[in-house]
C-alpha cells in the first residue's frame, strides 16, 4: 500500500480526538466487521472512537459486538446527534457514496469533521471526503483494512514483518473477508488468501467463526428459505436469470429478523444456466433490491441505470419505490432493455 496514503491516514488519526466510525444501511458482515476492526485498531493507537450504524445489523453478527459498542441511529439514541456534532474525524467504511448511510446523510455531510473513506466498491464519490483509500480489486473492506493496518504498523515500527493483531481485531477482519467473498467463492485473489492465512496465524478459531456466520440460523430462517425456493423462485431461461420476492407478510409469518434473508439472492445461481439472480424484499416504504451475477453481466451498471443503486460488477443492490406486485414485470422489462 502506498506509504504516502498510509502516512496521511496516521497523521489524520493522530491529530483527532473525537472519532466516529460509520458504515452503510442494512450492514452485512463486511460492514460490521470493518467498523469493529477499525475501533479495535484505533484503541491500539491510543484513540477512542464511537461506532454508529444507520440501522440494525443482523443478529448472527452480534458476537462481534459483545460489548454492545455499536449505536444504531434509527433507534433514536439521544447521544447519537451529540456524537455526530462533536466528531472531528469521521471514518466511513464499506460504501462508496454517502447516500448509503440513509437518514444520517445530512448530519454527516454537514459536519465540519475531517472525513476518511475506506472502501472497495467501484466509482467512489471522492469529493465528499478528505482522504480516500479505495481499491475495487480487493475482496472486501476488511481485507483492505488488514493491509492498511499492516502497512501502518510497518511504517511506524520500521519493520517489514507482518504485525500480530489482538484476537478481537483479527476475528472481525476475518468475518468481513469470509462474508463478502461468500466463504472464498467469489471476488478472491492471492492477497485474499494471504490475509486470511495471516489472520488464522494470529489464533482465531476458524471453525467457531464458520459456525456463527454460516450456521446456527433460526428455525424461521430455514423455513423461510424453503418457502422461497419452493414457492417464490422464478426462473427465466431465455434471460438466464432468476428472481424471488419477499413480502412483508412473509416476513411477519416467519418472525423475520434482520439478516434472515442473507444469501438468498445467491440461491438461483446454483441452477445450471442461471447467470443473473435478484431478490426483491418489501419494506414499509421501499423495495430493497439485491443482485448477483456469475457471468460478465454487470449488475453494478444494471443497478445504477434502473434500480437507484450500484455496487460491484457481480454483486450489487438498489431500491425501488413501487408496489412489490409491479416489480417482476419491471425487472423483466429492464432485462430486455439492457441486452
Amino acid at each position: 500500500m502506498d506509504s504516502g496514503v498510509v502516512g496521511k491516514f496516521l497523521e489524520i488519526v493522530d491529530c483527532s480526538s473525537d472519532i466516529l466510525i460509520i458504515s452503510h444501511i442494512n450492514p452485512d458482515g463486511d460492514a460490521v466487521g470493518s467498523v469493529v476492526a477499525m475501533q479495535k485498531y484505533l484503541e491500539l493507537r491510543g484513540k477512542k472512537a464511537k461506532i454508529v450504524l444507520p440501522g440494525a445489523y443482523p443478529q448472527y453478527l452480534s458476537f462481534l459486538d459483545d460489548d454492545n459498542n455499536i449505536i444504531v441511529y434509527e433507534r433514536g439514541d439521544t447521544y447519537t446527534e451529540y456524537f455526530l456534532k462533536k466528531a472531528d474525524l469521521i471514518i466511513v467504511l464499506d460504501l462508496n457514496r454517502l447516500d448509503r448511510i440513509d437518514k444520517m446523510q445530512s448530519a454527516v455531510t454537514g459536519s465540519q469533521a475531517v472525513k476518511i473513506l475506506i472502501d472497495h466498491h467501484p466509482q467512489p464519490v471522492k469529493e465528499e471526503f478528505d482522504l480516500v483509500i479505495s481499491d475495487e480489486k480487493i475482496s472486501s473492506t476488511c481485507e483492505l483494512l488488514f493491509w492498511l493496518f499492516c502497512s501502518s504498523e510497518k511504517l511506524l515500527s520500521g519493520s517489514d514483518e507482518i504485525p500480530h493483531f489482538p484476537l478481537n481485531l483479527a476475528k472481525s477482519l476475518y468475518v468481513g473477508i469470509i462474508t463478502d467473498t461468500n466463504n472464498f467463492s467469489n471476488s478472491v485473489s492471492s492477497s485474499t488468501f494471504g490475509s486470511a492465512s495471516e489472520l488464522l496465524g494470529m489464533g482465531i478459531d476458524k471453525d467457531a467463526i464458520q459456525d456463527l456466520v454460516f450456521g446456527g440460523f433460526s428455525e424461521g430462517r430455514m423455513r423461510l428459505m424453503g418457502h422461497m425456493l419452493l414457492n417464490k423462485m422464478v426462473i427465466l431461461p431465455e434471460r438466464k436469470a432468476g428472481y424471488m420476492t419477499l413480502t412483508l407478510e412473509e416476513q411477519r409469518m416467519s418472525r423475520y429478523e434482520e439478516g434472515d434473508s442473507e444469501g438468498f439472492v445467491n440461491l438461483p445461481l446454483r441452477i445450471k444456466g442461471v447467470e443473473i439472480s435478484a431478490l426483491f424484499t418489501e419494506r414499509e416504504d421501499v423495495i430493497k433490491v439485491s443482485f448477483r451475477s456469475s457471468s460478465e453481466f454487470s449488475v453494478n451498471k444494471f443497478a445504477r441505470k434502473f434500480f437507484n443503486g450500484g455496487g460491484h460488477e457481480r454483486a450489487s443492490g438498489g431500491k425501488l419505490f413501487m408496489k412489490l406486485d409491479d416489480v417482476p414485470a419491471y425487472f423483466e422489462e429492464k432485462l430486455k432493455l439492457y441486452e
